[in-house]
């Protein structure tokens, strides 16, 4: 194993990437995390290279970073768009044994793999030891840096995750998790930054870093992956919150555990990163980009159109309100939070990961200070899809339940309830919700009423008064089921 990690970058062969390039034409936008769905490749490019495993051996593993060319706006100031960067594990064998039949990315008939067969590497167990072993042993392989901070075992069996998302994951022996990035971009990512504040802080509520990879490359840093403990037995609150629709069970405590969960991880973020004042300048910039995506989303879906001059009077109100001197404090949130996004273990305690933040979005925006609300609006957002993706008819006052309950868990843990500041509330809600109005248009069209029956309730300023009031504190509706 110790070869394995003390090998040499791999040569700069202009031939590595032209050989693989038109498999990868086919294969990379098949794959779930790829981003540039729905337009053509028209080229690669070879940011890094780095051989882990020889080519010439029975197994060979190639790390790489390539940049995908797509036809894509030009970036701020007229710039063509560079394209997106993808991290990649390329396995070389001879041929595929048949338990990676589904890793296949195909035959090499040229270059330095000629006569080879390609695949993913992760679905396969010896090149995830070879990851793992390099964490464990701190090793530098030409530009990547592996560290960590607590102990590793080096004999943990690894398996494949089977729910891929927007990156990939590699369970070893049920002790750890590794969480692979895929779209990189170079600079300081949250999905590491904030879990390693959460863990100097104490906060129990995220698994803290065991370790992480990360590439040097031209002076610019890239994070590459997390390794963190693995919640066993653990459930996301998406299939427990479907499972619970499902028997027509009550989910309102789950939910109340789940809000007192979220404020406690604000308040860890606030004491371990700093906070700013938002003014009337900064809630008008903020104001701006909520109306423009408005404006972007009405003008790309009809069915938006005749709720837009309600939805902007959501944006208007935080802007009078700033401009009457009202501030807001902004910090350091997850970004991204929804029911997915959070897990309930075996004991019943509720822990957040990713904080990746909104992966379409640049480094410097995900990593902005920003009101808690807008933690807050996504998680009730996801009730109401949760309410609407169990099969059937929605159970009646479910979501408003969960929503009501969600806010007395955070006024419980975090001292401020959400639902005292409902301009700020409804903004974001509204923002979010004309976000799930453009995603659903464009890739799944059948889901389109779910966020449009919100957009009709917050188009009138009814939602959070109708949606998340709890006058007797219970955090249960009556008619929640």
């Amino acid at each position: 194993m110790s070869q394995a990690v003390t090998r040499s970058p791999a040569p700069s062969s202009p031939g590595l990437l032209a050989s693989l390039d038109p498999l990868l034409r086919e294969w990379l936008p098949r794959q779930r995390w790829f981003a540039g769905k729905g337009r053509p490749v028209t080229g690669f490019s070879l940011v890094a290279a780095t051989e882990l495993l020889p080519s010439d051996a029975k197994l060979g593993l190639h790390h790489l970073l390539v940049r995908a060319h797509q036809p894509l706006p030009s970036a701020p100031g007229g710039v063509p768009h560079p394209g997106d960067c993808y991290q990649l594990l390329i396995g070389v064998r001879e041929a595929l044994p048949p338990r990676l039949a589904p890793a296949l990315i195909g035959h090499v008939h040229e270059g330095p793999f000629a006569g080879r067969t390609v695949y993913e590497a992760l679905y396969d167990p010896r090149p995830a030891e070879v990851i793992l072993e390099a964490l464990r042993t701190r090793a530098r392989i030409g530009g990547l840096r592996f560290e960590r901070r607590d102990e590793i075992r080096p004999d943990l069996v690894p398996r494949m995750a089977t729910a891929e998302q927007s990156n990939s994951s590699v369970i070893y022996g049920d002790t750890f998790i590794l969480k692979l990035l895929r779209r990189v971009l170079p600079g300081v990512n949250p999905d590491l930054e904030l879990p390693l504040a959460l863990a100097r802080e104490g906060c129990p509520r995220v698994p803290p870093p065991t370790a992480w990879m990360t590439a040097e490359v031209a002076d610019e840093s890239y994070v590459l992956g997390v390794l963190q403990p693995f919640v066993q037995g653990a459930t996301d609150g998406w299939e427990l919150a479907l499972r619970g629709l499902a028997k027509g069970e009550d989910f309102s405590a789950e939910a109340r555990a789940l809000g007192r969960a979220t404020a406690e991880v604000h308040t860890a973020l606030a004491r371990a990163l700093p906070t700013v004042t938002l003014a009337h300048l900064q809630v008008q910039s903020l104001v701006d980009g909520m109306t423009e995506r408005l404006q972007s989303a009405a003008q790309a879906v009809p069915a938006l159109r005749p709720y837009a001059p309600g939805l902007q009077s959501a944006f208007d109100a935080l802007a009078d309100l700033a401009a009457e001197g009202h501030t807001w404090t902004a910090q350091r949130i997850h970004g991204d939070l929804h029911l997915g996004q959070c897990l309930r273990s075996a004991s019943g305690e509720w822990s957040l990961i990713d904080f990746e933040g909104e992966p379409a979005k640049p480094l410097a925006e995900r990593r902005m200070a920003q009101p808690v609300a807008r933690d807050v609006a996504g998680m009730l957002r996801s009730f109401d899809y949760a309410a609407h993706s169990a099969g059937g008819p929605p159970a009646p006052g479910w979501a408003a339940a969960c929503r009501a309950a969600f806010c007395t868990g955070y006024a419980e843990a975090g001292g401020h309830d959400p639902r005292t500041d409902p301009v700020l509330l409804r903004a974001y809600e509204t923002d979010k919700a004309i976000y799930e109005v453009l995603y659903e248009a464009r890739n799944r069209p059948d889901w389109l009423p779910v966020p449009l029956s919100a957009v009709r309730r917050l188009a009138t300023g009814t939602e959070a008064a109708a949606e998340t009031s709890d006058p007797a504190g219970s955090g249960a509706g009556t008619d929640a089921r």
